[in-house]
């Protein structure tokens, strides 16, 4: 296990705090097109990830990691398949999300 110092920590937890929210405002921003919407929705997932691997490297509980990666992987295959279905269905891939609500 390497070095990790609290204050080092602190920093990272601000940063990577800060890159999830700006990541949630272009969601906002672009909410019409859903493989954007499931591009930055992983970058937040993987984000997330080098958060919970600081936190957990303090404890030394590494192997949680892994049932969150699995995890994470299962959420990217079931929306890239929610797309294809989409795309198929109804022929375009630019959709509002209420319409998306309503059609299911």
């Amino acid at each position: 296990m390497f070095f990790l110092n609290y204050k080092t920590i602190f920093y990272d937890l601000v940063i990577y705090l800060q890159f999830i929210f700006i990541l949630f405002i272009l969601i906002r921003l672009v909410y019409k097109y859903i493989l954007v919407i499931l591009i930055l929705i992983e970058l937040i997932v993987v984000n997330i990830s080098l958060l919970l691997f600081l936190l957990i490297s303090l404890v030394e509980i590494e192997f949680y990691l892994i049932y969150y990666l699995v995890f994470s992987v299962c959420e990217g295959v079931l929306g890239l398949r929610l797309l294809v279905v989409n795309i198929r269905y109804y022929g375009r891939g630019r959709y509002s999300l209420i319409l998306i609500i309503l059609r299911v």
